[in-house]
């Protein structure tokens, strides 16, 4: 299957990231969200981000004139028929998502593909949800869409390979270097990514050293663009330690407790950039 319009469900910040990267590679895009106000916003972060392309001399103002063309802004999920390939990129909750993908899955043509942009939730479960499970796939790019290059792409136990190649060719379309993952908690990149962040943590709370210095050893000595702690307040305090519960519950294993000092952290309020304050005051 050949993808030329995508459909997205979303227009926050990896909606419209999404939007962004389908738009300067060709491919039109149809992107929907609850209000008029939503959408508009999320094509005015689209045209700011052109802006700072053409600034730094990568794309020109025709490209951006191009790209926004493609774009088509919707509050109704009718104009997703228009779309091969369905991309839900709401906010990170089960029940939303499946509310979500069940009016999707009852308006769209059997043979479009309905992807997930999750970074946690099982996409075996929310596949066994719709009528098209074997067209059911996980997409889960990283935050800022246009800037990364890496997509995991994650295979539902019901996924067919048909499915998984027309997703992953689309994925290269865009510029992307996508990785295939089976279903599991955390995929790959979170499963490793958080339970080292949790033990920053630990180190941290045991006094080992400061958190500037703990940032810098990892910097510095696993050439890490910046550390764990900061990455931790850019991520979310709260949602570090919400993947990590999820580890724990899922898997069972003790190696995926939460650090006490993270809970107590969140508990303060202290959650990072979006608060002013975590491990470092903003």
């Amino acid at each position: 299957m050949t993808i030329q319009t995508v459909g997205i469900i979303g227009a926050g910040t990896m909606g419209n990231g999404i939007a962004q990267a389908c738009a300067v590679s060709g491919i039109n895009v149809v992107m929907v969200d609850i209000s008029d106000a939503a959408v508009q916003k999320g094509l005015a972060t689209v045209a700011g981000s052109l802006d700072r392309l053409i600034k730094k001399e990568k794309i020109t103002a025709a490209d951006k004139d191009a790209a926004l063309a493609r774009i088509k802004t919707s509050t109704s999920y009718d104009d997703l028929k228009a779309a091969q390939l369905v991309i839900e990129a709401a906010t990170e909750n089960y029940e939303l998502k499946l509310k979500i993908l069940k009016q999707v899955d009852a308006i769209v043509a059997p043979e479009v593909i309905v992807a997930s942009n999750t970074s946690s939730i099982s996409i075996t479960k929310l596949a066994a949800a719709t009528s098209r499970a074997d067209r059911f796939i996980g997409m889960h790019f990283f935050n800022p869409v246009p800037m990364m290059a890496l997509v995991e792409i994650i295979r539902g136990l019901q996924t067919s390979d048909a499915t998984h190649d027309a997703v992953k060719a689309l994925a290269e379309a865009l510029g992307k270097s996508p990785i295939t993952v089976k279903n599991a908690p955390g995929f790959v990149v979170n499963r490793i990514l958080v339970p080292m962040i949790n033990e920053a943590f630990f180190v941290l709370a045991e006094g080992l050293a400061t958190p500037e210095d703990i940032d810098a050893g990892m910097k510095l000595g696993c050439n890490q663009p910046i550390g764990p702690l900061a990455l931790a307040d850019m991520i979310g305090l709260d949602v570090c330690l919400a993947v990590m519960e999820v580890y724990l519950t899922e898997f069972g294993d003790s190696k995926y407790r939460p650090c006490p000092l993270l809970k107590e952290m969140v508990a303060a309020g202290r959650l990072g950039r979006k608060t002013g304050q975590g491990v470092y005051t903003y």
